[in-house]
């Protein structure tokens, strides 16, 4: 075998709709350490094709660790074995020749699986339409760029604004917890000048959504931050909490 080939045995999982029940199914595969995951995903897909079978339904668009939607848990971890990285960017070096992958969906009762590893990941979009963005009529306003900014604080924003809204917190996450996604979201709005006249009714409708999607509770188990791509901290989920029930002290004494 040429330097850098490798072969290996997939299980990668299979379901045909939410409806129906799934199983894994075993694929021998030969990739180069250079390919990334999803390419591999490719060669494997092009040998079902050649073999007139059902090709492997998975997410992609970018490619590029941007876009957030190459979710897959690769032998228990959600974007696979290296820190700080979608699936896109995991590259085979990552594995040895002769190793078996496993391959499955997101696992969480608010991600339904549509088909093998595609899940429906839009309860995120309704918690975002629930309070994720900045309605306040500035009239005359001065630029945003213009209105100073502590650095620590739009350092902070900034880093929860790096949520690519994956899902693989929600996957890690052994109660499939959509705090770390929830809690960045308003995070990044809510330390902002720009964001603070809505700050109470925004994380009040955010965490409401959250709940009526059917996520788990948080059991600060932070196994959401160690497999986040982006790397966001915890101490979001912290933030939060404050001002969920500073804004909940505060709708019972209007009420």
């Amino acid at each position: 075998m040429s330097h850098g080939n490798m072969n290996l045995t997939l299980k990668v999982w299979r379901q045909k709709s939410g409806q129906h029940k799934g199983s894994f199914e075993t694929h021998k595969v030969e990739a180069n350490e250079h390919m990334s995951f999803l390419e591999m995903m490719d060669v494997l897909n092009e040998k079902l094709i050649q073999e007139r079978k059902q090709p492997v339904a998975f997410e992609h668009d970018c490619r590029e660790g941007i876009c957030g939607s190459c979710n897959m848990v690769i032998n228990g971890m959600p974007h696979g074995p290296q820190k700080g990285t979608t699936t896109c960017q995991l590259h085979m070096r990552q594995f040895k020749d002769g190793d078996t992958i496993v391959v499955e969906p997101w696992r969480a009762a608010a991600f339904p699986v549509i088909k093998d590893l595609v899940v429906d990941r839009s309860a995120f979009d309704r918690i975002i339409q629930a309070g994720g963005y900045i309605s306040v009529n500035t009239g005359g306003a001065m630029d945003g760029n213009a209105i100073p900014i502590e650095k620590d604080l739009s350092g902070q924003a900034f880093d929860a604004a790096t949520c690519i809204g994956c899902g693989a917190c929600v996957a890690a996450c052994p109660n499939a917890s959509a705090m770390l996604f929830t809690s960045a979201k308003v995070a990044h709005l809510n330390l902002l000048p720009q964001g603070k006249v809505e700050a109470s009714q925004r994380v009040l409708s955010m965490v409401n959504q959250m709940d009526e999607e059917g996520f788990g509770m948080c059991s600060n188990i932070t196994a959401c931050e160690a497999e986040c791509p982006k790397e966001i901290s915890v101490d979001n989920i912290a933030l939060m909490n404050r001002e969920y029930i500073a804004a909940t002290l505060g709708s019972d004494k209007t009420a």
